[in-house]
């Protein structure tokens, strides 16, 4: 899955009410002051095309992570959780080398896999060990809008591990629109964050690295990962789990015939996009 190889990679952490504290990462998040309690908490790097100038970021943010298919484990002894969510691919508009627009145009299913450490410097020390550390959905889907009424209204999120032959619920099944910011809320919040963002505490100064790459016009921006359930929230991967993170239009797809595709490893439709990984 070379497609995105000069793509930028962007993720935003604390999207979601409770994932962080599910994940383990409040602390890490204490001094950083947002402007309303419901606000994410920054953006991270999680892949950077080919920088060319000398930057502070780690140099393994530079090997190309996506996979469709496939989540490597580090070679370490640590222990990794899938975080399903949506990942936007965008258009990057520039003026005078400063960022002044994002444009969203598809979505589909992603996986911001993590390693779970303590104490981790910045949050994309967690984020990128590898290839095939991150995952994200061969099928998209396009976007007419992003605003308030358009497509994305009816897609919901929900995730599952196969484990053992059986299927469990891995993160929670909910709606698009339970992102604490979203559609024009949150491009202008990426916009703001992206030229803004300073290098302090878990958050790096993002402005920089973009500039050190030559200013990419295509992005994929992951929008932050949803809840888990009881049993995702305690269950980190294993060689040959599988995760499948799917996102999926409710109106037309109940819980119960997505649960029944995912059992059955058939699934069709035009307004879905299934990311389905096995753990190696």
């Amino acid at each position: 899955m070379s497609k995105y190889a000069k793509y930028l990679g962007l993720g935003i952490a604390g999207n979601f009410a409770l994932h962080l504290a599910q994940a383990g990462e409040l602390e890490e998040f204490k001094d950083i002051i947002t402007a309303e309690e419901a606000a994410p908490k920054g953006m991270f790097p999680f892949y950077l095309p080919f920088p060319h100038a000398n930057i502070q970021a780690k140099e393994i943010l530079s090997t190309y992570p996506l996979s469709s298919h496939t989540i490597k484990l580090p070679k370490e002894k640590v222990n990794v959780q899938a975080e399903p969510e949506v990942a936007l691919v965008c258009e990057l508009t520039y003026d005078n080398n400063i960022l002044c627009a994002i444009k969203p145009t598809h979505f589909g299913a992603y996986n911001d896999c993590s390693i779970r450490v303590a104490g981790a410097n910045k949050i994309s020390d967690k984020k990128n060990w590898g290839c095939s550390s991150k995952g994200f959905a061969q099928e998209l889907i396009s976007l007419d809008t992003f605003t308030d009424g358009s497509l994305m209204d009816t897609y919901s999120i929900a995730s599952y591990l196969r484990r053992d032959n059986k299927v469990y619920a891995y993160g929670e099944n909910v709606a698009l629109r339970g992102y604490s910011y979203f559609y024009d809320t949150l491009t202008q919040w990426m916009l703001n964050q992206l030229n803004t963002q300073k290098d302090f505490g878990p958050l790096e100064p993002i402005n920089e690295y973009i500039a050190a790459c030559g200013n990419p016009t295509q992005a994929i921006i992951s929008i932050g990962a949803t809840r888990y359930t009881e049993y995702g929230e305690k269950t980190f991967l294993q060689t040959d789990d599988e995760i499948i993170i799917i996102v999926y239009n409710h109106d037309e797809i109940s819980h119960d015939m997505l649960r029944t595709s995912v059992e059955k490893n058939e699934y069709t439709g035009k307004n879905i996009s299934v990311l389905a990984q096995k753990i190696i």
